[in-house]
């Protein structure tokens, strides 16, 4: 039986100030966690209108979205998971690859009786929204795809090869044990290598994300999320081979001091309609170092 709670309980639980970056989502948002393709995930509920589906990455969970969902709400239904083994959701042996977690992501849409909403996806999830957006084309109207390449797709081998990515290969139970207990020192060097300016992530945002990244099993399944690259890599050249190129509209944004108009050249790959965009300002961490920027984004291209 699902048990439903208000979302600003889980940011309860995590014992953060009353001043941190990291803010609740507005109480008209319920939580609950859904049973879904062998797993269950946790997902927040809130608005009404049109729906629109917010995925995270790794570094966050989808606590990250809580002020554009509190945007979105005011004329969408927004929808607002944790991803498999990250977050508040559960911590399966399997099932990482972005393939299976686009299952994951259909039947929590399944549950809510939701047939198509808009997307928007930052870091990993642009590689779920992507899975998703391929096998499931008639559910995604709209996608806006954040700061992240996808495996397998355009300059992916030199992607893989650059130094600043040696993380992708970092797994196994040895690293393991080199990290738990440290996690604030790895997450750090995220935040800190990948953004613009590394104070534009607070104290505050450094620890809640630490804490959720503490948690039994939360760093391995994070591992697990990169080890899937391999076949997500096989995974979505195949997409392109045999359905071709997406065709619904596409905003590619990338961040200034990171991917910048490379996200729409990835994009241009796997997707027919694409709109470039730069988040001024920014790395990586785009709701952390230039949320209004992000917003504004975003906002105007699902209200096209």
């Amino acid at each position: 039986m699902l048990k439903i709670v208000i979302a600003a309980l889980g940011v309860m639980l995590l014992t953060l100030p009353a001043s941190a970056r990291i803010v609740p989502f507005p109480s008209e948002f319920k939580a609950q966690s859904i049973d879904t393709n062998g797993t269950s995930l946790y997902v927040r509920v809130g608005g009404k209108g049109p729906a629109v589906l917010l995925l995270h990455g790794f570094g966050d969970s989808g606590d990250m979205w809580a002020p554009l969902a509190a945007r979105l709400m005011k004329d969408h239904t927004v929808i607002v998971p944790d991803l498999r083994g990250m977050g508040l959701s559960a911590h399966p042996d399997t099932g990482y690859t972005k393939k299976n977690q686009a299952l994951d992501i259909a039947g929590i849409l399944d549950h809510l009786k939701i047939d198509k909403v808009d997307l928007v996806t930052h870091d990993i999830g642009n590689m779920v929204g992507y899975a998703f957006v391929a096998q499931y084309r008639d559910r995604v109207t709209r996608w806006a795809v954040i700061d992240a390449p996808l495996p397998g797709i355009g300059d992916w081998e030199n992607i893989i090869r650059l130094p600043l990515l040696w993380h992708f290969n970092f797994r196994g139970p040895d690293m393991e044990r080199l990290v738990a207990g440290r996690e604030r020192i790895y997450l750090d060097r995220f935040w800190n290598e990948l953004s613009a300016n590394p104070k534009a992530i607070d104290e505050a945002t450094r620890k809640h994300y630490s804490k959720l990244y503490a948690r039994p099993r939360a760093m391995h399944d994070a591992f697990e999320q990169f080890a899937a690259f391999n076949q997500d890599a096989t995974d979505n050249k195949e997409f392109v081979e045999k359905g071709g190129k997406v065709a619904m509209p596409v905003l590619a944004l990338g961040a200034e001091k990171s991917f910048g108009a490379g996200q729409a050249d990835v994009l241009r790959f796997v997707a027919t309609d694409v709109t470039a965009g730069i988040i001024p300002g920014s790395g990586h961490w785009i709701m952390e170092e230039n949320p209004d920027a992000t917003i504004k984004l975003v906002t105007d291209f699902l209200a096209r």
